[in-house]
């Protein structure tokens, strides 16, 4: 697994031209103005049995369409409420899983309200989900969720999951536990991308973790990478060689460096230079257009696993001085 990406002194000013559509705020006011025409209707369910020392909620509420997506809600049992929340998304193919897997913050004295991508969970020993993707898109795709929709933006798979994940943060901060001021997002790989592009789209929320996000600089991450799931969008387009400029088209609306542009809260994001999965350029590309202030921890010997418990350190000092 060797080194295959720019130097990293390259990469520290790595700050490409943006693929961005005229219409890209349009775009996104329309999407979650339709998103919030149905009614939140968030439901938190005691899990039993309790844990000791930590409350637990299987959480629903209605994401893109009026679906209902399913999550997890976690805060430390007898705190003083309001408390921070930590909105966490997960990585592509994995689901909820069990609430024993999100207790880190609860620990940390903080909550957690846990989203379940939808369509996900289904492939995942670790992380099994139960949230489905009731919306049937037209046309052809490769299989998985990359090229779901991908022949029109409206129609396009994370056009909801990232109108799911902005209602996420909603639901969040109904909870009466919760203090909506100090709401964070959070991920890794694709749930990375979510995070990132919620901490756009939210005007509520109050920092970003961004962890190897997914979903960003498309075009250069199908150029340098064999590794899935990019190479889902190449399969596409070896089959349907015509479609390559409107497949472009609809990844801009999605493209993370076109989010990141638009990131104004602290931001903390970690970056592996081994990491063949989301190419380090990618990673910078997007850090480097982020316009709030930010850090970015790099693991110089590390693939696509990034840091992972030496970044969950790193992220509980980011937020444990920024959430005084």
């Amino acid at each position: 697994m060797p080194l295959f990406d720019l130097p990293l002194e390259r990469l520290r000013d790595y700050r490409p031209d943006r693929d961005e559509p005229a219409d890209f705020d349009a775009f996104w006011s329309r999407t979650l103005a339709e998103t919030r025409e149905s009614a939140l209707d968030a439901e938190f369910t005691p899990y039993a049995p309790p844990f000791a020392h930590v409350e637990v909620y299987d959480v629903s509420f209605a994401g893109w369409g009026g679906h209902r997506i399913n999550g997890w809600f976690l805060l430390p049992r007898g705190a003083q409420a309001p408390l921070p929340c930590v909105v966490h998304y997960i990585g592509y193919g994995g689901g909820r899983g069990f609430p024993h897997q999100h207790l880190l913050w609860p620990a940390a004295g903080y909550a957690v309200f846990v989203m379940e991508t939808r369509g996900h969970g289904g492939a995942s020993v670790q992380s099994p989900g139960v949230t489905g993707d009731p919306h049937g898109a037209d046309g052809p795709q490769a299989p998985g969720m990359m090229t779901r929709g991908i022949m029109d933006p409206d129609d396009y798979y994370y056009r909801r999951v990232f109108a799911d994940a902005v209602r996420a943060v909603d639901a969040a901060a109904a909870h009466p536990s919760v203090d909506a001021g100090r709401i964070v997002v959070s991920g890794g790989s694709q749930g990375g991308a979510i995070a990132q592009a919620t901490a756009a789209l939210h005007p509520s929320v109050a920092a970003a973790c961004v962890d190897v996000p997914f979903l960003t600089h498309f075009r250069r991450a199908v150029e340098i990478t064999d590794r899935d799931p990019y190479q889902e969008l190449v399969r596409f387009l070896a089959t349907r060689r015509d479609s390559a400029e409107q497949v472009f088209r609809t990844l801009a609306y999605f493209d993370g460096v076109n989010f990141a542009a638009r990131g104004r809260v602290p931001a903390l994001y970690s970056v592996a230079l081994m990491d063949f999965v989301c190419p380090p350029s990618t990673v910078f590309a997007a850090y480097n257009h982020w316009q709030g202030p930010k850090e970015i921890t790099v693991w110089p010997w590390n693939g696509h696993e990034g840091g992972s418990g030496y970044q969950q350190e790193e992220q509980r000092r980011f937020l444990a001085e920024l959430l005084v």
